[in-house]
């Protein structure tokens, strides 16, 4: 049973609205002004919120603008109530972050559908969105409530930049201008330090995004993306990301958490090169590098990456990681025929001790 928290100071409004949600099968929680709303929303984790504006102690507004600050109130469905019609208290109130707003005197029917319909949508924003290519066709059907729209449409008749293997997508330090979604191919992005030295602290393989960071913070790269094969891309321009990502606060923060579903797995890698032992950084790099090209039905999975490449993943010297691999052959953990390294006992590597 979905449970909504009604926030009005009118006793009888109150009532008589509360009865019409309890009559649609809703449990309700009541709040008489605006202080005693934000205190039960945060108590209580409703799966809607429906706040009258004009109270005593804490109007609608503040209420929105507490909870929207709050880091312990999740992201709850918001529906204005007011007797107030006007264009600009409508605008002001889509502007803070509400989702719907329901003028006074209303009909049961015109209440229950606003709601049925600001639970719909967030019920399937709260679905697991899938990676890459798919996650933003969700994304957008979601928006625009068309199955035949879709990243297919943003992509459709844009520039497919070809790159050869070793070839430089973006530098560090330049401004971003699109953003990238590997067709085909590999990517990995390199950071430089002082002593020239490069690490890879990500790799992209077909179905992913590249060089979002970036355009989320409204800076440079700080880092180098490089073609590890000959790679097609597809390039979306910067201002039609925009336009996406501003449309709407929800999608927001659901695009920024697909997008940046990498930068976990970035902090664990910075984190195990610098307190691993050489032999599990270097049995985490073969993992890493096998559980991100590795396809269904590639089995046994052949990595094939130059010595230098696996050495800047692992963030070792080339040759120790020869040495370890030379090691791990001996083991029997993995084989190698000349470039060319099978695992043969991932979970032994899985489980290798610091």
């Amino acid at each position: 049973m979905k449970k909504i928290l009604l926030i009005e100071d009118h006793d009888e409004i109150r009532e008589n609205t509360a009865e019409i949600l309890e009559l649609a099968s809703y449990a309700v929680v009541t709040a008489v002004n605006g202080k005693d709303g934000v205190e039960k929303a945060l108590a209580e984790k409703p799966d809607l919120i429906i706040c009258d504006i004009m109270m005593p102690v804490l109007d609608g507004y503040g209420v929105l603008h507490l909870l929207q600050k709050n880091p312990d109130a999740p992201q709850i469905p918001f529906i204005f109530l007011s007797a107030k019609a006007e264009r600009s208290d409508l605008r002001r109130g889509m502007e803070q972050g509400a989702d719907d707003y329901i003028t006074k005197p209303f009909t049961g029917i015109e209440l229950l559908n606003a709601v049925e319909r600001r639970l719909r949508k967030y019920e399937s924003l709260k679905e697991e969105l899938a990676p890459g290519l798919e996650g933003l066709n969700q994304i957008l059907r979601l928006k625009n409530h068309n199955h035949h729209d879709g990243v297919d449409a943003l992509i459709q008749d844009r520039n497919i930049n070809k790159y050869k293997k070793k070839q430089i997508i973006y530098s560090e330090g330049n401004r971003p201008s699109r953003l990238y979604y590997i067709i085909k191919g590999k990517v990995k992005v390199v950071k430089t330090n002082d002593d020239a030295k490069d690490l890879v602290v990500g790799l992209y393989n077909e179905g992913d995004f590249l060089g979002y960071t970036a355009l989320f913070e409204g800076s440079i790269y700080r880092d180098t993306a490089e073609a590890m094969e000959d790679t097609d891309l597809a390039i979306i321009p910067k201002e039609e990301f925009e336009d996406l990502i501003n449309k709407d606060i929800v999608l927001l923060r659901k695009f920024a958490r697909l997008l940046a579903k990498n930068v976990l797995d970035h902090e664990n890698q910075l984190i195990s090169m610098a307190y691993n032992s050489l032999r599990k950084k270097v049995a985490e790099a073969l993992i890493s590098v096998t559980k991100t090209f590795q396809k269904p039905d590639n089995l046994p999975f052949v990595i094939d990456l130059s010595r230098e490449n696996l050495a800047s993943i692992a963030g070792t010297a080339t040759e120790s990681l020869i040495r370890t691999l030379s090691d791990f052959k001996s083991e029997k953990l993995i084989e190698i025929q000349g470039s060319k390294i099978t695992i043969v006992n991932l979970a032994k590597l899985e489980k290798l001790l610091n």
